[in-house]
């Protein structure tokens, strides 16, 4: 049985990949990646719940970014679960805009998001650790600064006991079938199928 009660409000939050081209002025709209695919699933699977699910994903956001609107973004909309994935721009900006964040400043970051949000919330967490596939090449070289970070959320999963979505090993395991391209096309950015496999992971992990 899933570990998501009736009535519960389930908040995606995080960057593009959650986005997913949600309409910023519908208070409801859940974009098309995968926030909408989990909401029609659970939905479908479990009419009696009467779960509502939002999404506060924002293009480009890294952890910082979460930090300044939580209050807004989280902690006023009272969602009894809060599922986070954030990291893959904290990354990126490294090598497009050399604007690097450390591994150490991403953990605390990511820290005070999850502590801020169990001393004012009775929330529930499901943490998403960030992925990249190779494509194009130069994503390769991410590795070095990403592992990191991926780490990092493995350990805050384990310190606070979340259900956790193990993307970087799911598109991995994907690629090496298909070839990267598939899942993500530009490395980041998840296919359809992409976005379905995450949302698949993610129901997984919340026994759905």
């Amino acid at each position: 049985m899933t570990m998501i009660e009736d009535h519960a409000v389930v908040l995606f939050q995080g960057d593009s990949i959650t986005d997913a081209g949600r309409n910023y002025s519908d208070y409801n709209s859940l974009g098309t990646g995968y926030a909408y695919l989990i909401a029609s699933e659970f939905g479908r699977k479990y009419p009696e719940k009467n779960v509502t699910f939002l999404n506060r994903g924002i293009s480009g956001n890294r952890v910082v970014d979460l930090e300044k609107r939580w209050q807004a973004d989280c902690l006023d909309l009272k969602p009894t679960w809060v599922s986070i994935y954030i990291g893959v721009n904290d990354t990126w900006r490294r090598y497009d805009n050399n604007d690097p964040t450390s591994a150490e400043q991403y953990y605390e970051g990511y820290r005070r998001l999850i502590l801020h949000t169990k001393e004012t919330l009775d929330a529930s967490i499901v943490l998403i650790e960030p992925f990249v596939v190779p494509v194009p090449e130069d994503r390769k070289t991410w590795r070095e600064d990403l592992d990191p970070k991926i780490h990092a959320v493995r350990g805050l999963a384990l310190e606070f006991k979340t259900p956790y979505v193990p993307l970087d090993g799911l598109f991995a395991a994907q690629s090496a079938l298909t070839g990267p391209a598939y899942w993500a096309g530009d490395g980041v950015h998840p296919s359809p199928a992409g976005h379905a496999l995450i949302a698949n992971a993610w129901l997984h992990a919340v026994n759905a």
